[in-house]
């Protein structure tokens, strides 16, 4: 099982489509709070409210709540565009954690400096724009953890 880990997400939309992806993928989607909007069906009926019935959703107070979980993931990826590595250059496995960062500013600091040998990014063409969404982001990181694991390659 991936883990997919949004830290404070503030747009419900998005959140809502990383859910409906975890739902698709079997993936657990953990929420660390605080988050920018309610979770009900008005804020998240389009994009997967019907879809969170069959979600593994494990919301936290906050990051060292989350890290202190029974259910947290041990091995964890920042998807950052701070950093040269690629997602391609990692060897996904069964339960790591794919963190991402809130739609407004990323991830602080502190968590890059407490995941620094974990960081990757999702390489794009235009280096004058910025990043991907949230949700976008998500979905293609958590599709390549989940190639790797479905079909995996021998060693090189």
């Amino acid at each position: 099982m991936l883990h997919v880990v949004l830290f404070q997400p503030e747009i419900a939309p998005n959140t809502g489509n990383v859910g409906r992806m975890c739902a698709l993928t079997r993936s657990r989607l953990h929420l660390i709070h605080p988050l920018g909007f309610v979770i009900n069906d008005r804020n998240l009926r389009r994009a997967g409210m019907d879809y969170w019935r069959s979600l593994d959703v494990h919301e936290h107070a906050n990051w060292q709540a989350f890290r202190a979980s029974s259910v947290a993931p041990k091995r964890l990826w920042l998807f950052t565009t701070k950093t040269q590595r690629t997602f391609w250059d990692v060897r996904f496995a069964d339960e790591d954690g794919l963190v991402f960062g809130n739609e407004g500013s990323g991830a602080p600091d502190w968590l890059h400096d407490e995941l620094h040998d974990g960081r990757v990014t999702i390489p794009h063409a235009n280096p004058t724009l910025r990043s991907l969404n949230l949700s976008t982001a998500a979905g293609v990181a958590t599709y390549e953890a989940f190639r790797q694991l479905s079909h995996p390659q021998p060693p090189a």
